[in-house]
């Protein structure tokens, strides 16, 4: 097994009998989803999973697992997602792909939200490997561009794989990725695009994080934030 595949069978033994668990979406999310439908089928574990996506509600439920909506629920047990960035305090960038809003919703609704990941993830700032994701309203783009270059960002908005026109996410909005000066703390640029009207959800997840399962190697270490 490669190190993805190891840190997500090590958070899938987390799962317990009854518990609701949102699934991440991408590589290491899919590879967890494997577990926990492995971990059903030979120990009889009776769960049920809310997707952050629907390629990975697809994936879940042609692996047999019972898959409902966010709208069921006010809370879940558990949350288990990879990231994009991870820094020594547990804050992370997420949202490279087009479920950001999903993803924050779990993260925020979960008893318990697990980052699985491998050492290449880790930074020493947000912002130091890729550009921050932020959905914004279609209609106000535009302004939220400005207001945002007025704190030193730069970028432009997101478009689709061919390039030939405008990327909408799977909440039907536009994302800007942006580049912010290195001074700006995490706390602070949370701080500022929750402020900034026009803007549905951006990519960092500040304060979120239970602990990180890191896997180098085939070595498993649990890291929480300093």
């Amino acid at each position: 097994m490669n190190d993805k595949q190891i840190v997500a069978s090590e958070a899938a033994k987390i799962v317990k009998d009854g518990m609701v668990v949102g699934l991440g979406t991408g590589s290491t999310a899919n590879y967890f989803i494997e577990a926990l439908a492995n971990r059903k089928k030979e120990e009889g574990l009776q769960i049920t999973t809310v997707a952050s996506s629907t390629i990975s509600a697809i994936k879940a439920q042609s692996m047999n697992l019972f898959v409902q909506s966010i709208n069921q629920f006010s809370k879940i047990d558990l949350y288990v997602d990879g990231a994009d960035e991870i820094t020594p305090k547990l804050t992370l960038l997420k949202g490279r792909g087009q479920d950001l809003v999903m993803e924050k919703l779990l993260a925020s609704a979960a008893d318990q939200f697990i980052v699985v990941a491998d050492k290449s993830k880790l930074v020493s700032r947000i912002g130091e490997k890729f550009v921050v994701p932020i959905e914004v309203l279609p209609s106000a783009w535009q302004i939220v561009k400005l207001e945002l270059e007025k704190t030193g960002a730069t970028g432009d908005i997101r478009l689709n794989l061919n390039k030939d026109n405008i990327a909408i996410t799977a909440s039907g909005n536009y994302v800007l990725d942006m580049t912010f000066p290195p001074n700006l703390s995490d706390q602070s640029l949370n701080s500022v695009l929750n402020c900034i009207p026009g803007i549905i959800e951006h990519g960092i997840f500040y304060d979120l994080t239970s602990y990180v399962l890191l896997s180098d190697n085939g070595i498993i270490e649990k890291m929480y934030p300093i």
